[in-house]
């Protein structure tokens, strides 16, 4: 069974790749980031997706989105310490199969992977029960304005980055920033990264 590994922290990658290789018996590719991620997906199979949410290039759930949208036979498994009820909503929306914590015992991991290669999905449960009646207010372009807005970026930047006018920048943020009853577009940054939603 190949699994593309996608894991930002050097140590906890490594650590969990020998693990998946000793104990699991898996072929792992590892890499750093979104964007290294992406590049493997596009260029190779993989049975598993066994990736972290927040990192440099592609969020997993935009991985996960990736996977969907071109409709890869990838499994998607999240493995994160961000246990956010919205995360596991957007995550669930984008077909993931998996969605555990990083400090589950690697053989729960191994035997989640087995249970996901068989059709299942599996998902902490308390996370799940966490998730219920969490209700992302946020479209898609209202979270990029945001998310670039929490990394220090000016209205004409967010523009820019997003191709789009900067009246519509102004709008995305002043929708999120009302959605989120925040006081400005870091506010907004801040409560919608505590939620999951970013």
């Amino acid at each position: 069974m190949k699994i593309l590994l996608a894991e930002d922290q050097a140590m906890i990658r490594t650590a969990l790749a020998s693990l998946l290789q000793l104990e699991g018996g898996f072929t792992v590719v590892e890499v750093a980031n979104g964007s290294d991620a992406l590049v493997q997906l596009r260029n190779a199979e993989f049975d598993v997706l066994l990736t972290d949410i927040e990192m440099p290039g592609a969020t997993g759930i935009e991985l996960a989105q990736f996977v969907q949208k071109h409709k890869l036979a990838t499994k998607v498994v999240i493995f994160t310490t961000f246990g956010r009820s919205g995360y596991v909503k957007r995550a669930m929306d984008a077909n993931v199969s998996g969605f555990l914590l990083k400090d589950a015992p690697v053989q729960s991991l191994i035997q989640a992977i087995h249970d996901v290669m068989a059709g299942k999905k599996v998902v902490d449960t308390q996370l799940l029960l966490d998730s219920l009646g969490s209700q992302d207010p946020l479209n898609d372009k209202e979270r990029n304005a945001l998310r670039l807005a929490a990394e220090g970026k000016s209205t004409s930047e967010i523009a820019q980055a997003l191709f789009i006018a900067e009246g519509t920048a102004r709008n995305y943020l002043s929708e999120a920033i009302s959605k989120l009853n925040a006081a400005n577009r870091i506010d907004a940054a801040r409560i919608a990264s505590q939620k999951g939603w970013l």
